[in-house]
C-alpha cells in the first residue's frame, strides 16, 4: 500500500489534516508539539469509478465506491513537527526523520496565512512569509538525506569501486532503509551527471547535489497550502503555485468539520466535492459554520482541498494510475462472481505483466497475455497501460 507523510512545521494544521483525511483521532491544538508519536491513518484517493460507463452495479472487495467514485485505500501518517536544525537534532527532528523512511510520497502542510513563526508558535496573520516554511523544510530533507549517503562514504565507495560491484546496486544496499528503488537511483544519477564517474571520485558537492536530486525524485513533496479560509492567505496562494508545481489550496478544519457532519447524517457530503446538502436539522451555530466553508471555502477554491492534496500526492506526485484486473472480461468479474471487486494504483506507464506481479508472483511468471474487457481483445505485452483500464490476465497460474 502507498504510505504518504505528512510533513510541516509544528503547529500549522497537520493533525487536523491527519483527522480530516482518515477521520482517525488525533489530538488538535494551537500549540507547538501536539502529536510526538506518528499518527497512522488510512485515507483515500478519489478517481471516477469504471462502473458509470459499463451500466454496471460494482462489488468493491479493495476499495470503496461511493456513488460515481471509488475511494483507494492508502496509509498516511502524520509525524511530529519540525523546527529549524531538525536534522542536528533539534526538537522532535531526528525522530521526525526516523519516521518518514517508509514514506513514498510527501505532503507539505504549511500555514498559508503566515500565522505561525518558524517555531510554530501563533503570531499576526500575515506577519510570517509561507515561502520560507518551505525552503526549511527542503533544507532539514536535504540535509538528512546527506547525513545517510555521506555517512562513511570514504570506505563504502572504496570497497564498491575496488571491487568493481555495480554501483547502482551497491548504493541501493546502502539506501535500503529509505524505500528507495534501483530505478530512482538510477534516474538521480543520470539527472546528477554522475552516470559515469567513480564513487571514489565523487567530491562533497557530487554528493550533495545526487543526495537532493534522489530525495526530489524519492520523496515528492505535495504542498498543502493550509488555513486556506484566512483571507490573506489567497494572495500567499497565488504567489506559491507561480513558483511551485504542486500546490493546492487547503482548509483542513472545514474538511474535518464537512465529513463529521456527514457522519452524524446532518449532511450528505462526499469528500473532494464542491457542495454539500443539508439533510438533518441545524441550530444556529450550525447553520453559521457551514454557510462560513461554503461562502469562505467551497465557493472560493472549488473545494477544502484535502481530498485533492491526497489525489495530487498519488496521481501527480507518484504518476499513479488506477486499473481494474478481473478474471472473467465478459461480465467484469472475479472467480467469485464479485464485479469490478479490485482498483488497483500501479504506474503510468506499467505493463500487463507489470499489473500481474502487483496481484501475485506467480501470475506473472506463468504470464501468457492479457485482454482489454472494454474492446474485448487481447493486448501486447508491452502495451502501456491507461488509466481506468479493466484488464484479465492470462496465466498458466491463475490467481486473480
Amino acid at each position: 500500500m502507498i504510505t504518504i507523510g505528512l510533513i510541516g512545521k509544528t503547529n500549522v494544521g497537520k493533525s487536523t489534516f491527519f483527522s480530516a483525511s482518515t477521520m482517525a483521532e488525533a489530538e488538535i491544538a494551537n500549540r507547538p508539539f501536539v502529536t510526538i508519536d506518528p499518527n497512522v491513518g488510512m485515507g483515500y484517493v478519489k478517481s471516477k469509478c469504471v462502473h458509470i460507463e459499463f451500466g454496471v452495479k460494482c462489488n468493491p472487495r479493495n476499495s470503496i465506491c461511493i456513488e460515481d467514485y471509488r475511494f483507494i485505500p492508502v496509509k498516511i501518517v502524520d509525524v511530529a513537527g519540525l523546527i529549524p536544525g531538525a536534522h542536528e537534532g533539534r526538537g522532535l527532528g531526528n525522530k521526525f526523520l526516523d519516521d518518514l523512511r517508509k514514506a513514498d510520497v510527501l505532503i507539505h502542510v504549511i500555514d498559508a496565512s503566515g500565522s505561525t513563526n518558524e517555531e510554530g508558535m501563533p503570531i499576526e496573520p500575515g506577519t510570517r512569509d509561507p515561502e520560507e516554511d518551505i525552503a526549511f523544510i527542503e533544507k532539514e530533507m536535504d540535509e538528512w538525506f546527506f547525513s545517510i549517503i555521506n555517512k562513511d562514504w570514504s570506505k563504502f565507495a572504496r570497497t564498491a569501486d575496488l571491487a568493481g560491484k555495480d554501483y547502482v546496486e551497491s548504493l541501493l544496499a546502502k539506501l535500503s532503509g529509505l524505500s528507495i528503488n534501483k530505478l530512482q537511483i538510477i534516474e538521480a544519477l543520470k539527472v546528477s551527471n554522475l552516470e559515469s564517474t567513480k564513487l571514489m571520485q565523487w567530491t562533497e558537492e557530487d554528493l550533495r547535489r545526487f543526495s537532493k536530486t534522489l530525495r526530489q525524485i524519492s520523496k515528492p513533496i505535495v504542498i498543502a497550502a493550509n488555513k486556506s479560509d484566512i483571507p490573506i492567505s489567497k494572495e500567499n496562494i497565488k504567489k506559491l503555485k507561480e513558483k511551485y508545481k504542486m500546490v493546492v489550496p487547503v482548509s483542513a478544519n472545514s474538511e474535518l468539520a464537512l465529513r463529521k457532519a456527514a457522519k452524524a447524517d446532518i449532511i450528505k457530503y462526499i469528500p473532494g466535492e464542491n457542495n454539500f446538502e443539508i439533510k438533518g436539522t441545524l441550530n444556529q451555530k450550525q447553520k453559521e459554520a457551514l454557510e462560513f466553508i461554503k461562502s469562505k471555502v467551497l465557493d472560493v477554491y472549488g473545494s477544502t482541498g484535502v481530498q485533492d492534496t491526497i489525489n495530487m500526492a498519488v496521481f501527480e506526485g507518484l504518476r499513479m494510475i488506477v486499473v481494474y484486473p478481473v478474471e472473467d472480461e465478459k461480465k467484469l468479474t472475479d472467480k467469485n462472481g464479485n464485479i469490478l471487486p479490485d482498483a488497483l494504483l500501479i504506474k503510468n506507464g506499467s505493463t500487463p505483466k507489470d499489473l500481474a506481479s502487483e496481484i501475485h508472483t506467480e501470475l506473472a511468471k506463468g504470464f501468457l497475455f492479457a485482454i482489454d474487457a472494454r474492446k474485448k481483445m487481447r493486448v501486447s505485452e508491452d502495451y502501456k497501460l491507461k488509466t481506468n483500464d479493466v484488464i484479465k490476465i492470462v496465466s498458466t497460474t491463475a490467481k486473480s
